[in-house]
């Protein structure tokens, strides 16, 4: 198991590092906006699978209301370290009783 998150970050890390690399005259405008929407897209699925997702069902327990918290506190631009704190926290309450 180790051996492939070493091998998968090596992987990321490489076309990281190409990306940086590659010369500006490769891509334009529409390669950039594209890319951006990519990484977008691929975020909110990856919250979407981890937020509602458990054992291959779809679940509601406390990681939503703690979503919604940090979707707020974003709205509102606070410091991401205060997000995070505030959502863990938001979910660590609501486990405690049993939701």
């Amino acid at each position: 198991m180790i051996t492939t998150v070493l091998l998968a970050s090596a992987a990321v890390f490489s076309w990281k590092l190409l990306g940086y690399l590659l010369p500006k005259k490769l891509y334009n405008e529409k390669t950039r906006n594209i890319a951006d929407k990519i990484t977008v897209a691929l975020l909110a699925a990856l919250v979407g699978i981890q937020g509602f997702v458990t054992s291959g069902a779809i679940t509601f327990d406390s990681r939503i209301p703690a979503l919604l918290i940090a979707a707020l506190l974003l709205f509102f631009r606070a410091p991401f370290i205060v997000v995070v704190i505030v959502a863990a926290a938001v979910a660590a309450v609501l486990r405690s009783l049993g939701f």
